[in-house]
């Protein structure tokens, strides 16, 4: 039985095409109502667009001991938070490689809230516990809270008219907690699409009624509904790993470019993995996750072979059509190298080496 967020019943009504995602029936998109990937995708560059996400997880970190525990299992340092301040960070392992990678969120000096993946909530948790809590409690709080993502140039303009609180004065990886269409929300600035808008957290009852609220509210902004079909592809273009593709534990935090999330000065103390990812970060690691552009036709999926002068090196973490780019566009490891920006690769699609070039990433990067 596939588990079913508080918004199923506005999928359906809004034309959903719906699959199973993670154990979830998600819509993948709307195309029963004439949108579909591509014009939501697009929407959301030029617009706005409105995710259910509520299959995401969220675990409470309550206690005088929450800071120290965290500074402990997490990559980044968590030190730098103030109170309304959020923080892309990771689980690691002794291998540097990532259990999950999470969001952070400060609300006071004894209560953070970590959102993790859905697929990973179960794990997450048991991992969490495993490292030995003091001082702090760990609250799985999933159930109660529907997460909706509204992301676009216009996501502001639609939210502001709905709530009292200045949503100006709210930065990028900043949240505030007031009301929303009179109900009680969280509002932070974050996202996985490269652009401007925000993730809004409110109890699960609440959902229907809030999404309601936002689709109306953004009737005249040309807000959409989107699927995990947009989310995939826009994620991509601003280059935001997905867990299970691009990132896993086989798969150092280093190597996939996020070394920015790892803090290695004496302040933040020990944390699994911390040697081999202080040493990746001073001596580079053997392979690289890197960008690359198809340059003759053929779109490279997950699991395609690359090649490098025509062995074998890795396969595709992600790849696809990239519609605001009009190109084809993938992910994958390379040997440290060979992932030079403008070196060529070859992708095996249906037994031909198909040429593609690194290129400079995120692939799309939103004006400020």
């Amino acid at each position: 039985m596939l588990l079913k967020t508080p918004l199923h019943a506005q999928h359906i009504a809004a034309g959903a095409r719906m699959v199973s995602f993670g154990g979830w029936d998600m819509p993948i998109d709307y195309s029963g109502k004439g949108l579909g990937v591509i014009k939501e995708h697009l929407a959301v560059r030029s617009n706005a667009g409105l995710f259910d996400v509520s299959h995401m997880g969220e675990v409470d970190i309550v206690g005088p001991g929450a800071l120290a525990f965290l500074q402990r299992v997490t990559s980044n340092d968590v030190a730098k938070l103030q109170d309304g301040h959020a923080q892309y960070s990771a689980l690691p392992m002794p291998t540097g490689a990532p259990v999950d990678d999470i969001i952070v969120y400060r609300f006071n000096a004894e209560r953070y809230l970590l959102v993790v993946n859905a697929s990973n909530r179960a794990k997450d948790v048991a991992w969490l516990q495993a490292q030995g809590p003091t001082g702090c409690d760990l609250n799985d709080r999933s159930d109660e809270f529907a997460l909706l993502a509204l992301q676009g140039p216009k996501a502001a303009a639609i939210l502001q008219g709905l709530t009292p609180s200045d949503l100006a004065s709210v930065g990028y990886y900043k949240f505030t907690t007031g009301t929303l269409s009179g109900l009680s929300a969280t509002l932070a600035r974050t996202g996985y699409t490269g652009e401007d808008g925000f993730e809004i957290m409110v109890p699960s009852a609440d959902a229907p009624a809030l999404w309601d609220a936002l689709m109306s509210a953004g009737a005249g902004h040309g807000l959409v509904p989107a699927g995990l079909g947009a989310r995939d592809t826009l994620r991509l273009e601003a280059k935001m790993c997905l867990y299970g593709n691009d990132i896993d534990e086989t798969t150092t935090l280093v190597e996939a470019g996020l070394g920015w999330i790892v803090c290695v000065e004496p302040h933040k103390g020990d944390f699994n993995g911390r040697a081999i990812l202080a040493e990746q970060r001073a001596n580079g690691p053997a392979r690289k996750l890197v960008g690359f552009e198809m340059k003759e036709r053929g779109i490279a999926r997950h699991g395609y072979p690359v090649l490098v002068a025509g062995s074998p090196v890795s396969v595709v973490t992600s790849g696809s059509m990239a519609p605001f780019l009009e190109k084809n566009i993938g992910l994958a490891y390379v040997p440290a190298a060979n992932a030079a920006v403008g070196s060529p690769l070859g992708i095996e699609i249906r037994g031909a080496s198909v040429l593609a070039e690194i290129v400079k990433t995120p692939f799309y990067k939103r004006a400020r």
